[in-house]
């Protein structure tokens, strides 16, 4: 954890409410069992060995299910998403905690659970270093579909991350690609969740639409680099949940 950002000033917003219908199971998707754990106790524990203090888990589909899970866990507290209309909705969901937190706020995803420490506290120190009101942690994928891509104008700076269903054929070229790992400004977040829109394929609301938020706003927003491959593999059905399994054994100490 860099010095200049002591525990308690970073909130961290887990995206744990929704039902993962594409992993044949009646669980939450972050309650999926990867290489013999819930897939959000390794996000958990990601955030927590990056020195982030304060844990809020947004829930939804069942709900009560992640609660008991994260029952024993250190400084969590949740927040409920009782309609899924997107990540931006269940971020709007911790409005109240927002409005009450100044420093930084952490985004992940609670289906991520090759999501690395490391990371975190790289996007943390250039948080700090840049002095912005957001900054965003990417990967170059080979194979980028299916993934949000990060869209930069010609002197390199970030301009918007645009969904691959909203994507032109020149945009879905692109190999730099959003992983759902963000570090804002608690106000700046507070400011683009009040101009978030569902005019999109999804009628939805995008948290990814934030950082174009406010960059268009002239606020200060970066697209790092500081992401591991690894990092970049999802979990939407039971293959993919396969192919994490065995990255997740094959980087435990044991092998």
């Amino acid at each position: 954890m860099p010095k200049n950002l002591p525990e308690n000033t970073t909130l961290a917003i887990v995206l744990a409410a929704g039902k993962g219908t594409r992993m044949e199971s009646e669980l939450p998707k972050v309650l999926v069992p990867v290489a013999g754990r819930p897939m959000i106790r390794y996000v958990i524990d990601a955030i927590h060995s990056a020195g982030v203090g304060r844990i809020l888990v947004v829930v939804g589909y069942r709900a009560e299910l992640v609660r008991a899970e994260l029952s024993t866990e250190p400084k969590i507290e949740f927040a409920e998403q009782h309609e899924q209309l997107g990540t931006g909705h269940a971020v709007m969901m911790c409005r109240d905690q927002l409005s009450q937190h100044q420093g930084p706020v952490l985004i992940v995803a609670g289906d991520s659970p090759l999501l690395q420490a490391e990371s975190i506290s790289r996007l943390l120190e250039n948080f700090s270093a840049a002095d912005c009101d957001c900054v965003i942690g990417t990967v170059d994928k080979e194979n980028p579909i299916g993934y949000g891509r990060i869209v930069r104008n010609q002197a390199g700076e970030f301009v918007g991350i645009v969904e691959e269903k909203d994507a032109s054929p020149d945009q879905r070229e692109l190999c730099e690609v959003n992983v759902s790992t963000y570090l804002f400004d608690s106000q700046a977040l507070l400011f683009a969740l009040n101009q978030l829109t569902d005019e999109n394929a999804q009628k939805e609301y995008y948290i990814t639409d934030c950082p174009a938020v406010l960059f268009a706003a002239g606020k200060r927003v970066m697209a790092e680099k500081v992401l591991q491959p690894c990092e970049s593999m999802s979990i939407n059905n039971r293959d993919e949940l396969a192919l994490v399994e065995a990255a997740i054994q094959s980087m435990s100490p044991s092998n």
